[in-house]
């Protein structure tokens, strides 16, 4: 292994080969072929930030450990630690740094991240039957796939998808077209009789 380092004997900053690891580094400059013992950089400590975890219509706080200088943005993927030491897989909704709301920072500036539960589910459908339009809901694993003209029993009934609403607004509407179940705002789709 080597690094970059300045040579304290002809001053050089070049590659350095590490010869041996412990408490400090043995290196030799590749310039001059000194060899010197040099502090090795302590690998930086992960700190708590405070998490607020949503999962439908009840929140829980909780923590995120990441390291100071570790970017988060919207939309990111990370495992959330409750009180009771549960760990549970959320998404980035919001990233809170004093009054500002940005869409990227250091884990180090933030003060609160708002997240949303997405290992556990409930996925809602508008199920339509003649002229009646019928509200289903359907706990899901977050990774639980669903296709644009798919059938699948939902809520004790076999649904037909016709297009489904993702959570960032966009509308699948091709057949075949899938989403994961922690993306969907709303499936619509008609009952299949047998």
């Amino acid at each position: 292994m080597s690094i970059r380092a300045c040579c304290p004997a002809c001053g050089e900053e070049s590659s350095h080969q590490v010869l041996r690891e412990a408490a400090d580094l043995l290196v030799q400059c590749g310039a001059c072929g000194h060899i010197y013992h040099m502090p090795q950089e302590k690998e930086p400590e992960p700190i708590n930030v405070k998490t607020v975890i949503s999962a439908e219509s009840v929140s829980r706080l909780g923590v995120i450990d990441l390291l100071p200088d570790e970017k988060i943005s919207l939309g990111d993927m990370l495992v959330a630690e409750l009180d009771d030491e549960t760990a549970i897989g959320v998404e980035v909704t919001a990233i809170e740094v004093g009054a500002k709301r940005p869409i990227i920072a250091a884990a180090s500036e933030i003060d609160t991240l708002w997240t949303r539960a997405v290992e556990d589910v409930v996925v809602k459908a508008s199920v339509h039957n003649g002229r009646v339009t019928i509200p289903l809901y359907q706990k899901c694993d977050g990774e639980d796939e669903f296709a644009v003209d798919g059938v699948y029993d939902f809520a004790g009934k076999k649904i037909r998808i016709s297009h489904i609403k993702l959570r960032d607004g966009p509308i699948l509407r091709k057949e075949g077209w899938k989403a994961f179940a922690r993306r969907i705002k709303r499936i619509y789709g008609t009952y299949v009789r047998y």
